[in-house]
């Protein structure tokens, strides 16, 4: 079977061979291409033959029939490259105990496999299948393990025929899970009918795949299926940089580039999709754009609100500001500047008003004030930030209760809407919402339109730092728009003016260099590490997170330390650096598991990266993994000591966060910030992006990188406009300005 170097010497035409055997180890598989390197056991062999191919779903202890032809790979030796790749279930005792063993099915692992063939022998699949009653007969198993792995064996061989279905079209299959949980049985029915629905519908698949699969089913190229799911592929890309509308004149193009289709049908496909009211037409500044409708509806919601919550007087009635000010001096035994009193009595005399300004301005000072105020007269205050790190800093800085804006609203998964909202608002009199320059269009509509009427509006946000990861400038627009009443604070005071960190936030916000401080005896709170070469800053960055910081200043590399870098790609982003990092600071991935491309392990930092409503864990929110069962398939991660339950198919919802873009750290405060800088990274180089940065650190902020990129990142003022009209749906008599 395997050929001797005398029969590979003698034959100048390779041979095609044909084999069979059963799997006894998966080396590797990639379920994004099927691409497989298996060790088998073949039958008159004294040793294990590695097998190369591509199949869709592959487990040990099954059986495989390949045909292929000998290649000696100079770095892995001997190997049947395949042309055809075959998988059956196993037939053998052994070969079914591996095959269960393997994790395929949620809740049976290695010792319940074994302890299930001992049982039911070779007639084990059939029992699981047709008569699951008869595992009740085993020990230690009970009704709702037995209605877990009923569940999951089905859901297997649906998600199986999934993954066999796009890989014989050529596509990955490793969102065939989602693919399945997202349209159930259905599945393969629903693809075949609209493949674009795929992108839409199913997290990490892309236009690209799901056109390419379009193309394999005979969608033709021009059909106007395809032309209307470009054009709304497009749009939508446009949102994820933060738009909420695009010019009709570039939409075409892009969309024309994109397809490679004429722009006549383009042009259809738009007015089909308004048609359809999928996009809204509206004009912004004398430009025709259009709108994905739900973000116009955002818009619209957002206008409305504002002018409906400042109808009317405040419930708290007219406050004595000369009595109330001199009354909370008293109580916080504080001195407040004259610039926060002329803030307190703007926010007492007005229904909604918006506080902006940067770090070390006062502005905790002057709501902590306004609070205490207002809890003297009775009012009911309800406080929310947009991330959960955002809303326990609230906490800590107000001693009152502070959620998520999630969770305040209440997901309910049975409408897949909020349960707080017009018809059923939240039961307050002034709602305040901290950390606002990160709320998007469609998060604050919700929010808005489910405060009462009769309830004020307190906005806080530093309008400087990047604007929100999803689509809109909400806080910036209602800046703008000249409706409520804002306090911009810029006065740094005394306590703040000794660190380093909010002195030099200040500088990079002006345009200045951030100051540096040579003399390296001396602790500070602020370091600038130079490094010319991008390696250099990489290596200099380990050893700082993993030694210098630990030993120097006694935080902890992985519980107090956040490295922050500008872009996800490249080998100082997020992504390289998390490999590297866990490397260094989690030895316990020996014990992991391969997911989506990643390792993860017992200790492991992680961050969600999409809002998931029925775990009640949202998109930037960081957790440690606690705990991974091999045999249920599922591990456990702890989020600030709330412990949630994940399947391994549910991890590709979620990236290791021992480094993590800037964008994503909008809204939270670490203890240390390690931010990378390097002129690999200059497409993202922005003033509002390393401001964004620094002032995520609490404690001690280190830059690594060099001074030529820390010059263009803080020079760089010119950060994309986005695309929006809140703004422009108000004028000047104060009424909304309906289209």
């Amino acid at each position: 079977m395997i050929p001797n170097d005398n029969s590979r010497a003698q034959h100048t035409e390779p041979e095609l061979i044909t084999l069979s055997g059963s799997i006894e180890r998966v080396t590797f598989h990639s379920p994004d291409n099927g691409f497989c390197v298996l060790r088998v056991n073949v039958k008159g062999q004294h040793e294990l033959v590695t097998v190369v191919g591509n199949v869709a779903t592959v487990h040990a202890g099954e059986f495989i029939e390949a045909q292929g032809f000998w290649h000696n790979d100079k770095n892995h030796g001997l190997q049947l490259k395949t042309i055809k790749l075959k998988t059956v279930p196993p037939t053998t005792l052994e070969g079914i105990t591996k095959y269960l063993a393997s994790g395929m099915v949620k809740g049976i692992g290695p010792h319940f496999a074994k302890t299930l063939v001992n049982a039911f022998a070779e007639n084990v699949f059939d029992v699981i299948e047709n008569n699951p009653d008869a595992l009740l007969s085993l020990s230690g198993i009970g009704q709702k393990r037995v209605a877990s792995i009923t569940k999951a064996w089905h859901e297997q061989k649906v998600v199986r025929d999934i993954m066999v279905f796009l890989q014989s079209y050529g596509v990955g299959t490793a969102r065939a899970v989602r693919i399945y949980k997202t349209y159930g049985d259905d599945a393969i029915e629903i693809v075949r009918a609209n493949p674009y629905r795929l992108a839409l519908d199913i997290h990490g698949i892309g236009f690209k795949t799901a056109d390419k699969l379009a193309a394999e089913l005979g969608v033709a190229k021009d059909s106007p299926l395809r032309a209307q799911a470009g054009t709304r592929h497009v749009l939508q890309m446009h949102s994820s940089d933060g738009h909420c509308a695009i010019a009709i004149t570039e939409l075409c193009e892009q969309a024309v580039k994109l397809l490679e289709i004429s722009e006549p049908i383009i042009i259809q496909a738009i007015a089909d999709e308004i048609t359809d009211k999928r996009f809204t037409a509206e004009d912004i500044n004398g430009v025709d754009c259009v709108f994905i409708t739900s973000l116009y509806m955002a818009e619209l919601s957002v206008a409305e609100s504002i002018m409906r919550l400042q109808n009317g007087s405040p419930v708290w009635n007219e406050i004595l500001i000369d009595k109330a000010i001199p009354w909370v001096e008293k109580k916080t035994d504080m001195t407040l500047a004259a610039s926060q009193k002329q803030a307190i009595a703007s926010v007492l005399t007005h229904k909604a008003s918006i506080i902006t300004g940067g770090p070390g301005v006062g502005k905790t000072t002057i709501v902590n004030s306004i609070l205490k105020i207002l809890l003297a007269k009775r009012v009911q205050i309800t406080l929310c930030a947009p991330t959960g790190r955002a809303a326990k800093r609230l906490t800590e800085t107000t001693d009152l209760q502070a959620k998520t804006i999630h969770r305040l609203l209440e997901f309910d998964p049975k409408t897949g809407g909020f349960k707080h909202n017009a018809e059923n608002p939240l039961i307050t009199d002034l709602l305040v919402i901290d950390e606002a320059s990160m709320i998007d269009i469609v998060l604050m509509h919700h929010l808005l339109k489910a405060i009462p009427a009769h309830a004020g509006l307190l906005i806080v946000g530093d309008v400087d730092q990047l604007p929100s990861v999803g689509p809109g400038a909400v806080l910036a627009d209602l800046i703008h728009s000249q409706q409520l009443s804002t306090i911009t604070l810029t006065e740094i005071f005394r306590q703040a003016a000794d660190s380093q960190i909010i002195i030099n936030a200040h500088h990079i916000n002006q345009g200045k260099m951030p100051e540096i401080n040579s003399d390296s005896s001396q602790l500070r709170d602020f370091y600038f590490i130079e490094a010319d070469e991008s390696e250099i800053i990489h290596d200099k960055l380990m050893q700082i997170v993993s030694q210098r910081i630990p030993r120097r200043f006694n935080f902890d590399p992985v519980r107090d330390v956040q490295v922050l870098t500008p872009m996800n790609r490249g080998g100082l982003g997020a992504r390289s650096l998390n490999i590297e990092l866990q490397k260094i600071l989690n030895r316990s991935t020996a014990a992991g598991i391969n997911r989506y491309g990643s390792t993860y392990a017992p200790g492991d930092k992680v961050m969600q990266i999409i809002n998931n409503y029925d775990k009640d864990v949202f998109n930037g929110d960081i957790g440690f993994i606690e705990k991974i069962d091999i045999e249920l398939s599922q591990l456990w991660i702890n989020y600030d000591g709330r412990i949630v339950e994940y399947d391994f198919n549910e991890l590709d919802e979620m990236v290791l966060a021992y480094a993590v873009s800037i964008h994503k750290s909008q809204g939270s405060e670490y203890p240390v910030v390690v931010i990378p800088l390097a002129m690999q990274h200059y497409m993202m180089l922005a003033r509002n992006l390393l401001y964004t940065g620094v002032t995520r650190g609490k404690s001690l902020v280190i830059i690594i990188g060099q001074r030529k990129a820390l010059g263009m990142a803080v020079n760089n003022a010119k950060t994309t406009q986005r695309l929006t009209k809140l703004a422009q749906r108000f004028v000047t008599n104060g009424t909304y300005n309906k289209p």
